[in-house]
C-alpha cells in the first residue's frame, strides 16, 4: 500500500518533487562520483586491480540483454499498485547500476560523452517547465533563448547576414532531412504541393562517399529515394574530390536530371575528415545547387583559435544551411541539435502551413501589415509561375519585406519542439566562449597526443598518416603486433600467413580478391576480440570497416578522445590494447597449431 507521505505529496507537486530529488540526487551524484574516482585512478597510474575496485564503466551484468533482462527481473514490468518514493528510489539506483556511463574516462566510443553540469540543470528545469516552444505565448522565455543562442551560433560560423539564425532541431539526421526539404522546397516549389512528381527529371543529392548515412534515410523519407543520393569518391585524406563532384553534376545536367541539393561533412564519422568547403561552395553556385553542411561533430571547432582548426571550418560561411549538435563535442546533454541559416526567410517560406488554430499572427496584425505580406506573397508567387524553377535569387526578392515569426514552430517539421536550446544555453553561458575555447583546444592536443603515442607504438599502426594530427577528435589505427598485421599475404609462398601461422584455403590457393577479404575477417576478428576484452578493464572504444582498397587490412579502432579525456587515460588505453591484442593473437596461435585453418 501507498505510504502516508506518498498520498500526501501527490496533493502537493513541490513537496513531492523536493522529495523525490532528494532520495535521487545521492544516487546520481554517487553515479557521476564513480567515475571521477576512476579518472583520479589513471591521473595515479594505479590499476582497478590495485584499487581494489571494479570499473565505473558499465556492469558486466550488462554485457546482454538476456543477462541483464534477468538480471533486473520484476524492477521492469510495469506494476499494477504504484511503488511509490522509497521503490522509485530503489529503481533508480539499478537504472543507474547497471546502464552506461558516459563519464567513466574510458568511455571513448560514440562521438559524445560526459553531460557538463549546466546542461544537467537545464534538464530539470526543462522539465519542470513542461512547455512546448511551437508558439511564442507559452514560451516566451525559452523562445528568446533559442533565437538569441542561434543566432550567435551562426555568426560564429560566419553565416552573419541580417537573416541569418537557426532552429533547434531533434538531431543531426532531423537537421539533415529538414534541410533537404528547404532546399527542395525553395528551388522547386511546386513540390510543396505537388510533391517530387510535378519535377520533370529526378531529383538527385550529392554527398560525400564518407558521409553520414542519414542523407540516404533522409531521401528514403522524403519520397527521393535513396538511389538518387550520389556518393561524392573521396581522396586519400577522407575529403570529398571537387572535381569528381563538379563532374557527376554535369553528367546528371546532361541526362536530363535535377541536381539540387550538396551535403558537404564537418568531421566524418569515422575519419573526422572535412570536406572543402570554399571549392564545394563555388561548385554549387556554378550550378545554382543547395549547399549544406553537416557539422553535427566537427563544428564545435567554431570555438577553437588554433589555426589548424580554423582552417578545417574555412568557407564553411558560405553554406545555405549547418547542421552542428551541441550534445557532441561540446558536452551538452543530449538531444541538442541546431540547424543554422544563411536566411531564416528561405526556411519560414519552405515550412509554413497556415494552422489557423495555432499561428494567430493575422488576427492581431494591421490592415497595412496585412496588404504587405499578401503584396510580398503575391510577388514571389508571380516570380516563381515565370522564372526557371533552379534560378531564384534574384536580389529584389530576397529582399522583400519579411517579418520575423515568434512563433517558432513555422520555420521547422516539427510542432512539438522541446526547449533544448537551454542546455547549451546554459553551458555557454556558465563557461564562456573562452571557456568552451579551453576545453576545445584541449581536447584536440590530447586527441594530437593519443595519435602521437600510436605511432611511437610499433604494434599499431595510424590509418591516416597526415603528418599535422588527426582531422577531429577521434584517432583511427590499426593492431599489428611487432610491425605487421595478424594476417597478411606471403607473396614468396603464395598463402595467407601470419608470423607464426600459414593460412591456406581448404580447397588450395585462393585468387588475390578473395584472399584480400578472408584475410579483412580474420584481422577484423582479432579487433572485435579486443575491442571486447578493453570493457572488463574500463574501455569503452568502437570498430569502423576497412577502407576502400584496403579490404585485407580489416576493421579498425576508432577512440573518440572527448573535453573530458586525459592523457593518463590514453596512455593506459594504447598500453591495454597492445597488452590484449598480444594475448589474442598468442590463443590464435595455439588454436592454429597445425597452421591450417579453413578459409
Amino acid at each position: 500500500m501507498p505510504t502516508q507521505r506518498f498520498v500526501k505529496d501527490e496533493l502537493d507537486q513541490a513537496c513531492q518533487l523536493q522529495h523525490l530529488l532528494e532520495i535521487s540526487i545521492p544516487h546520481i551524484t554517487a553515479f557521476l562520483r564513480r567515475a571521477e574516482v576512476e579518472r583520479d585512478l589513471h591521473r595515479k597510474g594505479l590499476s582497478l586491480e590495485e584499487a581494489k575496485v571494479s570499473t565505473s564503466l558499465i556492469n558486466p551484468s550488462s554485457a546482454s540483454h538476456e543477462a541483464l533482462e534477468k538480471t533486473l527481473g520484476p524492477a521492469i514490468a510495469v506494476q499494477e499498485t504504484g511503488i511509490g518514493p522509497e521503490g522509485l528510489q530503489t529503481l533508480i539506483a539499478k537504472i543507474l547500476q547497471y546502464s552506461v556511463n558516459p563519464s567513466a574516462p574510458g568511455y571513448l566510443d560514440k562521438l559524445y560523452a560526459a553531460p557538463l553540469p549546466p546542461g544537467i540543470t537545464a534538464e530539470l528545469i526543462l522539465g519542470v517547465l513542461n512547455t512546448n516552444v511551437h508558439v511564442y505565448q507559452v514560451s516566451p522565455v525559452l523562445t528568446l533563448i533559442e533565437k538569441h543562442v542561434t543566432k550567435d551560433l551562426a555568426r560564429l560560423f560566419g553565416l552573419n547576414a541580417s537573416r541569418s539564425g537557426g532552429i533547434s532541431v531533434q538531431g543531426g539526421s532531423a537537421s539533415n532531412l529538414t534541410s533537404i526539404v528547404i532546399a527542395r522546397n525553395t528551388l522547386f516549389p511546386e513540390t510543396k504541393v505537388h510533391g517530387n512528381g510535378a519535377v520533370n527529371g529526378r531529383l538527385l543529392l550529392f554527398t560525400s562517399a564518407h558521409g553520414h548515412y542519414s542523407i540516404e534515410k533522409a531521401a528514403q523519407a522524403l519520397g527521393l529515394g535513396s538511389c538518387n543520393v550520389l556518393l561524392v569518391p573521396v581522396d586519400d585524406d577522407g575529403r570529398m574530390s571537387v572535381s569528381e563532384l563538379d563532374s557527376m553534376i554535369i553528367k546528371a545536367k546532361q541526362r536530363g536530371d535535377k541536381p539540387f541539393y550538396i551535403n558537404a561533412t564537418a568531421g566524418t564519422t569515422v575519419l573526422g575528415s572535412f570536406d572543402p568547403f570554399e571549392d564545394i561552395a563555388e561548385v554549387a553556385k556554378q550550378h545554382n545547387l543547395w549547399f549544406h553542411v553537416d557539422a553535427a561533430w566537427g563544428g564545435g571547432f567554431v570555438f577553437s583559435d588554433k589555426p589548424q582548426l580554423t582552417e578545417r571550418l574555412r568557407g564553411i560561411g558560405l553554406a545555405d544551411s549547418v547542421a552542428t549538435n551541441p550534445h557532441k563535442m561540446l558536452g551538452v546533454p543530449i538531444t541538442c541539435s541546431f540547424l543554422l541559416a544563411r536566411d531564416l526567410k528561405q526556411f519560414q517560406k519552405a515550412n509554413t502551413l497556415k494552422a489557423r488554430y495555432l499561428f494567430h499572427d493575422d488576427d492581431l496584425a494591421d490592415e497595412d501589415t496585412i496588404a504587405s505580406m499578401k503584396s510580398d506573397d503575391e510577388a514571389i508567387e508571380s516570380r516563381d509561375s515565370v522564372d526557371d524553377p533552379t534560378n531564384r535569387t534574384d536580389s529584389e526578392f530576397v529582399e522583400a519585406l519579411w517579418d520575423e515569426p515568434f512563433d517558432l514552430a513555422d520555420l521547422t517539421l516539427q510542432c512539438g519542439r522541446r526547449g533544448d536550446s537551454l542546455k547549451f544555453f546554459l553551458t555557454w553561458q556558465y563557461y564562456g566562449t573562452g571557456g568552451y575555447m579551453s576545453m576545445v583546444n584541449r581536447a584536440y592536443e590530447t586527441a594530437c597526443y593519443t595519435s602521437q603515442l600510436v605511432e611511437k607504438e610499433p604494434n599499431l599502426r595510424l590509418v591516416l598518416t597526415r603528418g599535422n594530427g588527426p582531422s577531429c577528435l577521434q584517432v583511427c589505427f590499426y593492431f599489428t603486433p611487432a610491425g605487421r598485421f595478424a594476417y597478411g599475404l606471403c607473396h614468396e609462398q603464395g598463402y595467407m600467413d601470419t608470423p607464426r601461422t600459414i593460412v591456406r584455403h581448404e580447397n588450395g590457393a585462393l585468387s588475390l580478391n578473395d584472399a584480400k577479404v578472408h584475410l579483412g575477417k580474420l584481422n577484423s576478428r582479432i579487433t572485435a576480440k579486443i575491442v571486447k576484452d578493453l570493457i572488463s578493464q574500463g574501455f569503452m572504444v568502437d570498430y569502423a570497416p576497412a577502407l576502400e582498397g584496403q579490404e585485407d587490412h580489416g576493421k579498425f579502432f576508432r577512440v573518440v578522445v572527448n573535453i573530458s579525456t586525459i592523457r593518463e587515460t590514453v596512455e593506459r588505453l594504447v598500453r591495454a590494447i597492445v597488452a590484449t591484442g598480444q594475448r589474442i593473437v598468442l590463443n590464435s596461435q595455439t588454436d592454429h597449431a597445425n597452421g591450417i585453418i579453413k578459409a
